[in-house]
């Protein structure tokens, strides 16, 4: 699954590490180029999921229309090949309207899936997966991840242990195929006259993103974080576990069980948030189609989207 060059060629990206500004640059960007901006982000996806997810806010989508915000339930699975095809409709859309497809986010497996496509993989192995998950629910809950670990360590790698739809999955292709998930999944970039013009990332120095995210985290609390997920937790049906695994929610969940205090769960928060953002960072380092756009912790929004304008028009000569 991928989109369709010509489209994907018309399309702008700029994603960037939690708390770098992405979302008021992008509005500027937005006007610079006539563009909508089509959300990057997984967890956006889901409605209610709003605090803890730094989601665009009221203001800033009726300033440029958004795409791909609260869509989904939070008990509701989403996977990359949908995404992807959920993105392709709209930029068909937002390109048939005489504008710009403008991608904004910090998911870097959705960017490199917008880029390169998307491995579909092979149909559902339903006996293969009930037998494994008969097995799991006997195991200990590492279990899992650990035969995982065995045959496909990449992927192990980047999965949460607790993760058992995404486990099971990259075991039953695994099984079904007799290659790992993984080396499957590494789609090569496309020819670069094909590529996107337009991927850029910003590149904000370590500790000034690191104190944003330690605000970010204690403003999240303050506009009432733990009350969101106390809202989701007595949904019915109740929240995924791919959302609950959120980063935030995880945390919150946990000191609502009554696990940690509330500062404990602010530390926790901020540690793996500043993790997040380097994982982050490396996932854009490595695209080979990003442009990084350093920034110093003084530019403002409006300044870096006229640095991404000009330096995209060098790009395109």
């Amino acid at each position: 699954m991928h989109i369709d060059i010509s489209i994907l060629r018309s399309a702008w990206f700029l994603g960037g590490p939690t708390a770098s500004g992405k979302s008021e640059v992008a509005i500027h960007l937005a006007h610079r180029i006539n563009a909508e901006i089509v959300a990057m982000d997984s967890m956006s996806l889901y409605r209610g999921m709003d605090i803890g997810t730094a989601k665009a806010t009221p203001e800033q989508q009726a300033a440029v229309p958004h795409h791909l915000i609260d869509i989904l339930e939070p008990h509701e699975d989403y996977s990359l090949a949908e995404y992807v095809t959920a993105a392709d409709r709209v930029c068909r859309e937002i390109v048939a309207r005489d504008r710009v497809p403008l991608f904004v986010g910090g998911t870097g497996l959705y960017l490199r899936g917008l880029l390169r496509g998307v491995f579909d993989g092979p149909a559902a192995n339903l006996e293969f997966r009930q037998r494994i998950e008969t097995q799991a629910a006997q195991e200990d809950p590492q279990w899992l991840h650990r035969e995982l670990a065995k045959v496909d360590p990449e992927s192990a790698a980047k999965l949460h242990p607790n993760d058992a739809r995404r486990l099971v999955r990259a075991l039953e292709v695994h099984h079904v195929t007799g290659q790992p998930l993984s080396q499957q999944q590494r789609q090569a970039a496309l020819a670069p006259e094909d590529r996107p013009r337009h991927v850029f990332w910003l590149e904000p120095p370590r500790e000034w993103l690191h104190s944003r995210i330690n605000r970010r985290v204690e403003a999240m609390i303050a506009e009432g974080l733990i009350e969101e997920v106390r809202g989701l937790l007595d949904r019915t049906p109740p929240i995924s576990h791919t959302a609950a695994q959120a980063l935030g929610y995880k945390e919150a969940i946990a000191h609502i069980h009554g696990e940690q205090s509330l500062d404990e769960t602010i530390d926790l928060i901020q540690r793996r948030t500043r993790q997040f953002a380097k994982r982050q960072h490396t996932w854009f380092r490595n695209l080979e189609e990003c442009i990084a756009v350093p920034i110093n912790g003084q530019d403002t929004a409006e300044e870096l989207a006229n640095r991404i304008a000009s330096l995209s028009s060098v790009s395109e000569h």
